[in-house]
């Protein structure tokens, strides 16, 4: 049975078959020839896999990111940043990870904060007289960080497959997002000392007051958001239909400068975005389904404990896995994929759950900025103009920092459980 699953599965991905038809494909067919189950059952399991209330968050937080994107939240959250950080040497390009830092925690979507602070920042700093290269790194790989601190989509599809507490992925996503646009902020600084950057213009009092007002409201939402969530007003789907209530009305009745012809767009491009996702979960859970009726999770940890005897060499077979199949496949693909396969043996191995998820999520960052199918690299090229091959090599020296941090939070983990346990104390 194995084998026939990884002959069709690969067979099918060799030909480019989309995603959602190779897991459906796949479990049809070893239904057919291993089992007795009727096939309209995977109408059914269809079905049940978004039968789930936590599912609607996801095009709530589209939505919410794509408005903010179309609107001027994401010029003001701009401004406050350099306003915190310009006075340093390099103050612009360190503005532009703070403020992607700030717009994750807004929009949730990788893609989402890189259209909309690299959309501004991309001439602004070439204005500035930075180098090119440097500016298309700087935006392609700051905005990654999306993903990684919450809200995030990939930890709530994680949370969907792997049956674990949003909030808890959530609260595990801080510190290594602050960690890794830390690391960013400090190769952008030691930049700036090297090649004799200026810091960008002072402020006075008067404009600097300006400043934070325009910006309140959308200093105001991750507080909305995250301090609701945590603090049980309401849950993630509810957080995230109070993001897009909250930016609609910013953006409409305070900023005034989103437009119905704008807000359309947003609405259809979310709409289309959501739907592709959630087809793909779909059959994702469907093809999750199969593996747990048939125990193929079971014989992977067998064969694997046999083969491995540490935890954190099977954690970095994992790694390079997920590397090879995010250059076949896109990486959220291979995380729903891979993730309840390993789901065994990360209990053989007492790996925390919460804590492969920030690995996995981490693993989708570096993905987004490799290619092929890395997505941020194509955001970079709609926003600017600019080649793949370009965009890949300005992004070289940030992936290897990325890199650094990545095997730093996965091979320590109390980076990532640190606040879970602290805040959210429990069964994990």
């Amino acid at each position: 049975m194995i084998l026939t699953l990884c002959l069709c599965f690969g067979g099918l991905l060799l030909l480019g078959m989309p995603i959602s038809v190779m897991l459906v494909v796949t479990t049809a067919l070893v239904l057919m020839l291993f089992t007795h189950t009727p096939l309209t059952i995977l109408v059914q399991q269809l079905f049940n896999a978004l039968d789930n209330f936590l599912l609607i968050s996801i095009p709530f937080f589209m939505l919410a990111g794509g408005i903010m994107t179309e609107g001027a939240m994401a010029r003001r959250l701009l401004a406050v940043m350099e306003l915190l950080v310009g006075r340093f040497r390099g103050g612009s390009a360190m503005a532009t990870v703070v403020a992607c830092l700030f717009f994750a925690a807004i929009s949730g979507s990788s893609p989402a904060t890189v259209a909309a602070i690299g959309s501004i920042m991309f001439p602004a700093l070439l204005k500035a007289g930075y180098p090119k290269n440097f500016t298309l790194g700087l935006i392609t790989s700051a905005g990654s960080l999306g993903i990684v601190i919450p809200p995030s989509i990939p930890m709530i599809l994680y949370c969907m497959v792997m049956n674990v507490s949003v909030a808890k992925l959530f609260m595990a996503g801080f510190v290594p997002g602050l960690l890794i646009g830390g690391v960013f902020l400090a190769y952008t600084y030691a930049m700036a000392r090297k090649n004799g950057w200026r810091a960008s213009r002072r402020y006075t009092s008067a404009e600097a007051r300006a400043i934070i007002k325009k910006g309140a409201w959308g200093l105001i939402l991750p507080v909305i958001v995250l301090g609701g969530i945590y603090a049980g007003v309401f849950t993630p789907t509810e957080a995230a239909a109070v993001s897009v209530v909250y930016a609609l009305f910013v953006e409409t009745v305070i900023y005034r400068e989103i437009t119905w012809i704008k807000l359309y767009k947003v609405c259809r491009d979310s709409a289309i975005l959501s739907s592709c996702l959630l087809f793909i979960l779909a059959c994702a859970m469907t093809f999750v389904w199969l593996l747990t009726a048939e125990q193929i999770p079971v014989m992977v940890a067998d064969w694997i404990i046999g083969l491995v005897d540490s935890w954190w060499m099977f954690l970095l077979l994992v790694t390079l896995l997920f590397l090879l199949m995010g250059a076949v496949m896109d990486d959220v693909s291979a995380m729903l994929i891979l993730a309840p396969i390993f789901a065994e043996a990360l209990g053989r191995y007492n790996i925390d759950l919460i804590h492969f998820g920030i690995v996995m999520v981490l693993m989708i960052e570096y993905g987004f900025l490799t290619p092929p199918f890395g997505l941020n690299l194509f955001v970079t090229m709609g926003i600017t103009g600019e080649s793949l091959t370009r965009v890949g090599r300005a992004v070289g020296p940030f992936l290897f920092w990325l890199l650094l941090c990545v095997l730093a939070i996965a091979f320590i983990p109390q980076i990532s459980l640190f606040l879970p346990n602290l805040s959210l104390p429990g069964p994990r």
